[in-house]
């Protein structure tokens, strides 16, 4: 069987031993409660001896006794929790590697070991609507947790889950529940009131309202960090747009860190770097067949189909399916490695302790001159594509142009709480021509590509006539691309 997935949103009661549930056949939308079913449920909660998964809010458990027997995973979502479910298999004592894999971004090479045993006696009911459709269940949870082979710790909770009903249905049970005694849950789950203080508090920090360069450093930095490690799930499970995703916030940090070179350690600065753009260079392959494959399947349909000499979209689309397959492979190998593992402790490392060696200055009077700076950078490399001597050369130079473009956006975007909307405007322009020159190396990527199968097609016994048209459009793309990006140069400038 293969995983499934949900997202889960409840809200939790404690409540006494004398508490007595109350009616719900009255809450909004339902109809009726069905009769209540008893269940005797037994979960194993795994982590790292340090409570790695704790600390980051994720819960992993190993579930028997009732009708979702299985492996657990629940994960935060920007909205209630993202529950996977794998199926129960042979594996008692050890996490299944399908599932480690899931949680690799927290405990990497850790050992995952039973850190909680909690037996639960729960009576549940369910909130039917007038078509016999579960809009909720409620469980009244007798549970007994284990810890560390400790005393166990005995208490009474409330549970109620939406199934197929709505915020409101949850917003309304409140009071009621309340009246009957119960009150908001003193842990955000079982397994948090079970460990208690043992989970690592990670230390808060927010942004000062006068904020130093290296403030500003530190708040950019961790929010890509926090992307990183959010992505990695994402990628795992193949979700749409997850590479890129990661791959960018791997771009952000490693920018971040060129373009605050004044106030952070080279050293640390530039081995970091070079990890993050070894990371991203194990994603692209996958980023790249995913991109080139979207724009053929639109490209060859523009075509005169009476100009489309043979089966031209099947060929390209199988071959770019090949690539993105061996490339994912690989980029899920990387995920998986001891190398990946070392850069997630440096980025904790960065983040625990930014490696900054000015804390003193202003923000507001130096990162100006941290933009500045990027600009030039950026200005370099239109004078050099302006005196390029051949297209390859200009190409070349453009692409150097996007990249310097794409780290002005993210030092303006790394600035907006201190600069406000000159910082806003900026990211906007450096956007627009990032993506006018990521057009234009699209255009460039897609002209060696067909080159190469034109070739092939053509060895085969093919008419690779159809990919020189493709080929001319790509050469048309470019073109403009870099027309249009002339015209939008001079807006590139500093308020």
């Amino acid at each position: 069987m293969s995983p499934t997935e949900q997202v889960e949103i409840e809200t939790k009661y404690d409540v006494d031993e004398h508490a007595m549930l109350p009616a719900l056949h009255e809450l909004p939308g339902v109809d009726r409660v069905e009769q209540p079913v008893e269940l005797g449920l037994e979960a194993v909660y795994f982590d790292t001896a340090g409570l790695d998964l704790a600390a980051n809010k994720v819960t992993l458990r190993r579930r028997t006794g009732g009708e979702d027997d299985g492996w657990h995973l629940k994960l935060p979502a920007a909205r209630g929790r993202l529950e996977i479910q794998h199926p129960l298999g042979r594996s008692v004592r050890n996490v299944p590697i399908q599932v480690v894999r899931a949680v690799r971004v927290h405990v990497r090479d850790k050992e995952l070991v039973p850190v909680v045993t909690l037996a639960t006696r729960r009576i549940v009911h369910r909130l039917l609507s007038a078509d016999g459709e579960v809009l909720a269940e409620v469980s009244d949870d007798h549970v007994t947790a284990t810890v560390d082979g400790s005393e166990p710790e005995s208490w009474r909770e409330w549970e109620i889950e939406l199934v197929n009903g709505t915020t409101e249905l949850l917003e309304a049970a409140e009071p009621v529940l309340r009246a009957a005694g119960a009150t908001p849950a003193a842990g955000p789950s079982k397994l948090a009131r079970a460990l208690g203080d043992r989970v690592p508090v990670r230390d808060a920090w927010e942004l000062p309202s006068k904020p130093t360069t290296a403030d500003l450093f530190r708040a950019y930095a961790a929010a890509q960090v926090e992307a990183i490690r959010r992505r990695d799930p994402e990628v795992r499970r193949d979700l749409p747009d997850a590479v890129h995703k990661m791959r960018v916030a791997t771009r952000r940090l490693r920018s971040a860190l060129a373009t605050y070179r004044p106030v952070v350690d080279r050293e640390a600065a530039d081995r970091i770097r070079g990890e993050l753009k070894w990371l991203a260079g194990e994603l692209g392959g996958a980023r790249d067949a995913e991109v080139l494959r979207e724009h053929f399947l639109v490209a060859v349909s523009e075509q005169p189909q009476e100009l489309v000499m043979g089966r031209i979209a099947g060929y390209i689309d199988d071959h770019l399916r090949a690539t993105y397959k061996k490339a994912r492979v690989e980029a899920l190998a990387a995920l998986e490695s001891e190398r990946y593992f070392r850069l997630l402790d440096l980025l904790d490392e960065l983040i625990a302790s930014p490696p900054v060696t000015d804390t003193s200055s202003k923000a507001k009077k130096q990162v100006p001159e941290l933009l500045k700076h990027d600009l030039k950078r950026m200005q370099k490399s239109v004078r050099r594509m302006q005196k390029a001597e051949t297209l390859a050369e200009q190409d070349h130079e453009l692409h150097e142009t996007r990249k310097a473009a794409k780290r002005l956006r993210y030092a303006a975007e790394s600035a907006e709480p201190v600069l406000g909307e000159s910082a806003t405007d900026l990211v906007a322009r450096a956007q627009q021509v990032q993506e006018v020159l990521g057009d234009h190396q699209d255009s460039v990527v897609a002209r060696d590509l067909l080159r190469r199968l034109a070739v092939q097609h053509h060895l085969d016994g093919g008419n690779a006539f159809t990919f020189g048209r493709l080929h001319a459009a790509e050469e048309n793309r470019g073109e403009r691309s870099r027309v249009a990006f002339l015209e939008l140069w001079p807006t590139i400038k500093l308020s």
